[in-house]
């Protein structure tokens, strides 16, 4: 019999603690600290995740599911993934910023329709204009006369990285 601590096996998926006193595997994210980084990053209140669960599937990728798993464990995905968080900047994924990206109130640029053609290419571009904080930002462009997040931007040295993914990129009409 071994006094080891539990280690994180990147085949599983395995729940979230609900605080970081609860954890058991070292370097796991606890649902208490992924709220107060979306909370705090985005200024998207802790209530919106009520009804959703997160799991650890690897090193560090956070998955999110509404509403409850018994055991997960034997299965290849759960829910969508949410948040990178074993780098030393967690990182929000673009399928997590269009779900709930809505909600947040800060840390959002708005693009202009040729700004959000660049982005949604997955060019980067100097935007010195921004003078908010540096780090992962929610990229929105006006939809339907409202701000609609269009994906994950890093923001360092007045320019704007698109960190969409090839997959996700998309060539967008300029519509003025």
């Amino acid at each position: 019999m071994t006094d080891a601590a539990p280690t994180n096996d990147g085949q599983q998926f395995d729940r979230l603690p609900e605080t970081p006193d609860d954890r058991e595997v070292d370097g796991r994210a606890s649902r208490r600290e992924v709220l107060d980084w979306w909370d705090e990053r985005f200024g998207i209140e802790p209530t919106v995740f009520e009804e959703y669960s997160f799991w650890e599937k690897g090193a560090g990728k956070v998955w999110i599911f509404n509403g409850e798993a018994t055991d997960p464990s034997e299965v290849e995905a759960i829910g969508m993934t949410f948040l990178r968080t074993r780098q030393d900047h967690w990182k929000p994924t673009g399928r997590a910023v269009s779900r709930f990206g809505a909600h947040a109130t800060k840390n959002v640029i708005e693009l202009d329709p040729e700004q959000a053609v660049t982005f949604a290419a997955g060019e980067d571009q100097d935007l010195p204009e921004w003078d908010g904080d540096w780090g992962y930002l929610i990229a929105t462009h006006e939809v339907a006369g409202e701000q609609a997040p269009i994906g994950v931007g890093l923001y360092l040295y007045d320019e704007l990285r698109s960190v969409v993914p090839k997959g996700s990129r998309a060539d967008l009409p300029v519509v003025e």
